[in-house]
């Protein structure tokens, strides 16, 4: 059987002193001998980490893009400089500028940074796409529930007049022999759009692990509570949430889904068999 190894490369939080923690998401994808590196941080950890857990970068086969944000292409062209055949799968508009307003007012920018936009801007997928064999990528999400949404205020100009949709939003999925894997960004999508999708993708193979952000950071109570009556049906057995999915969603998560949810911290391994 081919082994499947998902190492969590950057994410919000560490535990151990050797493991650098920052705003952003990185996991480095191992199936059977090939290596894909899902998303890359801001790019201030993703070098020291790799060199910790002896993650050899300059292997990587494809990068994959899950969405335009900094704190998942920041670390793009530092990758880059090292994995230099490496194809790279990201949806078009993570190529747009992009931009988020606080509730103070102020807009910052927050796209994929100006020098690896150009680089990576030939390889693009809207649809469904296969990266190798065993893990696909869902492209864009249809949204579907009528409870959930982008997960902030995000704009394609720093004027804040055009909203941005996030349709490169994207998440990537492996068949097992045990059900499918899922791995989210940031789930702008929506995560329970995304696990339908990815259903419909698979001709309704049971889903056994989720892991990645969720985006339920600022989450209403309705929201979190349509969310986990959602996840409910799909009989998860594993769920590790990160990133932006929050603290206090995250709690909500392992009290409803205890023995199944589990950190997503640096360092964080799921090993299985495809």
């Amino acid at each position: 059987m081919t082994h499947l190894r998902i190492t969590t490369l950057v994410e919000n939080t560490a535990l151990k002193k050797e493991h650098l923690a920052e705003h952003g998401l990185s996991f480095w994808i191992e199936i059977g001998n090939r290596k894909i590196l899902f998303d890359t941080g801001q790019g201030n950890v993703i070098s020291h980490n790799a060199e910790v857990f002896g993650i050899p970068l300059e292997e990587t086969d494809a990068i994959v893009l899950s969405h335009g944000h900094y704190d998942h292409t920041g670390g793009l062209g530092e990758v880059l400089k090292l994995a230099t055949k490496a194809v790279i799968f990201a949806h078009p508009d993570a190529f747009s500028h992009k931009y988020s307003r606080h509730a103070d007012g102020t807009v910052h920018e927050i796209g994929m940074p100006i020098s690896d936009r150009y680089k990576t801007e030939h390889n693009v997928n809207k649809g469904p796409v296969e990266v190798c064999k065993g893990l696909h990528l869902s492209g864009a999400v249809p949204r579907l529930t009528d409870f959930e949404d982008t997960g902030g205020m995000f704009f394609l100009d720093g004027t804040c007049e055009k909203i941005d949709p996030l349709n490169d939003d994207q998440a990537a999925f492996i068949e097992t022999s045990s059900g499918t894997v899922v791995i989210s960004g940031c789930a702008h999508s929506g995560i329970i759009n995304i696990l339908d999708y990815v259903r419909s993708l698979t001709r309704n193979k049971p889903i056994h692990t989720v892991i990645g952000g969720m985006h339920l950071l600022s989450a209403s109570d309705k929201r979190m509570s349509r969310t986990l009556a959602e996840l409910r049906k799909f009989g998860l057995k594993q769920l590790l949430p990160a990133h932006c999915t929050g603290f206090a969603a995250t709690a909500a998560l392992c009290r409803e889904f205890p023995g199944v949810c589990r950190p997503c911290n640096v360092g964080t391994i799921v090993d299985m068999e495809i």
